[in-house]
């Protein structure tokens, strides 16, 4: 019988490209790591990796076993959903994780609904960048998460994941309350063209792609002249006129910056759509079921509220 704790440990080492950041993720050691790996090798009666450099390489055996493995994986999980179902649900542990500001969106409001709701549910939460989120859920560390598509990661059909829609939210143009587009009720985004960018930093999340796609695709490259990681800080450099930004509706601004939010017209408006991402099959786990009906709760209220305030400061 081959062991899935050890076809486990292969899907991660394929997914993360090396046996040290596989081991990283698995809370292993590196020697551990090869050590399952050698062990699965014999079970399965072929070489599973190849010396290549300093590193190894998969073989297409391995691959092989990986595709395999990745549906067998679902099934497991659908497997205990369905049990655990059977059985009755009696209280559990659900992980949840989401990037900075999905925290503050929908993560946090969600576990507090959840708090009241569910007692028996022990949720904890973690900060964690898209990428990062997608190796853990992979890993077993996290159930659900909080994401932002992104052009290196998983696609949506990626069968050891379900990624399904949560919220979608409008980006609108961030300035000095001094500015010359300050006063305008919308904009385009070409018109701060020849402004310099605040940008959140390369590396830091998901939304420095996502800005240098939405003003390639008005027509121009921002004069990137700032970078930083947090959105206060952001919205500081750009009060004190060091540059426009790009900004989620829904993230929060202190109140107290002289800064303007402006919604932006003509042309596809740039939006960040915010996913949920479980391991395929595990969805229907009472503990991640609670966790997803949640969020999306807290992401229809958190569109309501907006709607709402949109409506009494255009009547206003």
């Amino acid at each position: 019988m081959i062991d899935l704790r050890r076809v486990q440990v292969l899907r991660v080492v394929h997914h993360l490209g090396t046996v040290t950041a596989a081991a990283g993720s698995l809370h292993l050691t590196p020697s551990a790591v090869s050590q399952q790996l050698r062990v699965l090798a014999r079970e399965v009666g072929v070489e599973l990796l190849v010396p290549e450099g300093r590193g190894v390489r998969l073989t297409p055996a391995a691959h092989t076993l990986i595709r395999h493995a990745d549906e067998l994986a679902a099934r497991w999980e659908t497997a205990r959903a369905e049990v655990a179902d059977e059985a009755g649900w009696t209280g559990g542990v659900l992980r949840v994780s989401g990037f900075p500001s999905s925290l503050d969106m929908v993560v946090a409001p969600a576990v507090a609904d959840l708090r009241v709701r569910e007692p028996r549910l022990d949720v904890t939460i973690t900060e964690l960048e898209t990428a990062e989120a997608f190796d853990r859920v992979l890993a077993g560390d996290v159930d659900v998460a909080v994401i932002v598509p992104n052009i290196d990661g998983p696609p949506t059909e990626d069968p050891r994941f379900e990624q399904a829609a949560l919220l979608d939210e409008p980006q609108d143009l961030l300035v000095p309350a001094g500015h010359r587009l300050a006063r305008e009720p919308e904009t385009t985004l070409d018109a701060a063209a020849d402004d310099p960018w605040v940008l959140a930093a390369p590396g830091s999340c998901d939304q420095y792609e996502l800005a240098l796609v939405a003003c390639a695709a008005a027509g121009f490259r921002p004069t990137v002249a700032h970078e930083v990681r947090e959105w206060a800080a952001v919205a500081s450099l750009v009060s004190y006129g060091f540059g426009v930004a790009l900004v989620p509706r829904f993230v929060r601004i202190p109140g107290e910056l002289p800064v303007v939010r402006i919604p932006l017209r003509d042309g596809p408006t740039p939006r960040r759509r915010l996913l949920t991402c479980v391991r395929r099959g595990s969805a229907g786990r009472p503990p991640i079921a609670l966790g997803l009906s949640a969020l999306a709760a807290a992401a229809a209220s958190l569109t309501a509220e907006y709607g709402e305030r949109h409506v009494s400061a255009a009547e206003s």
